[in-house]
C-alpha cells in the first residue's frame, strides 16, 4: 500500500487510518515474546520465548489476521492501550511516536524495505525459541536482559 509521504510526521496516532496504524508496526516480533510479571512488585521480565505463531526465523505472525481467535491472550496494540503497556520495547514505533520521537532509519517506513528491522538486529528473528519447543512451566528459566542471536549465546556456553 502506498501512503502519503512521512504520514507519521504529520499526524497524531489518533488521526491515523487503520492502514497507516498497521504500517507503523515494524514486524520486530518483540510483542510476541512471553513476559513474566512479578506478583509482588509488578515488574515485568522479558523472556526469549515466542508465541507459537511467530516465525522465529524471519519474524512476523503466521496468523496475523486471525491471531486473536487463535491466541485469545494476544495483545492487540490500540490507541487506548499503548500508553499502559510498559513492556513495549523502546524501539516500538507506537511508543516512539507517543513519546514525540521520530522513526529510526531502520524502520521499514523509512528504509523502504521490511527486512531492515532484521538487518539492524532489532527484531526477535533468530534470537528466540518457540513456546512449542520448551516446557512452559519452566518459562522463568528463559528470562533475558536483552536479546542476542541464539548462535552468539551458544558460543558463550562453555563445553561440558
Amino acid at each position: 500500500m502506498k501512503f502519503k509521504e512521512d504520514f507519521w510526521k504529520h499526524k497524531n496516532l489518533s488521526e491515523l487510518s487503520q492502514e497507516e496504524w498497521e504500517a507503523l508496526c515494524d514486524g520486530c516480533g518483540l510483542c510476541c515474546l512471553y513476559k513474566i510479571e512479578d506478583d509482588d512488585t509488578g515488574e515485568i521480565f522479558l523472556t526469549n520465548v515466542a508465541c507459537r505463531f511467530l516465525d522465529i526465523h524471519h519474524g512476523g505472525c503466521q496468523l496475523y489476521q486471525n491471531r486473536k481467535k487463535a491466541m485469545p491472550d494476544c495483545v492487540q496494540l490500540t490507541l487506548a492501550n499503548i500508553s499502559r503497556l510498559s513492556w513495549l520495547p523502546a524501539t516500538c514505533a507506537y511508543r516512539l511516536l507517543l513519546e514525540g520521537k521520530t522513526l529510526p532509519d531502520w524502520h521499514p517506513l523509512v528504509s523502504g524495505t521490511s527486512d531492515s528491522v532484521h538487518r539492524a538486529g532489532i527484531s526477535a528473528a533468530g534470537k528466540v525459541v518457540s513456546e512449542t519447543s520448551i516446557r512452559m512451566q519452566d518459562l522463568e528459566e528463559y528470562i533475558v536482559d536483552c536479546l542476542t542471536p541464539l548462535d552468539e549465546r551458544k558460543k558463550k556456553i562453555p563445553a561440558s
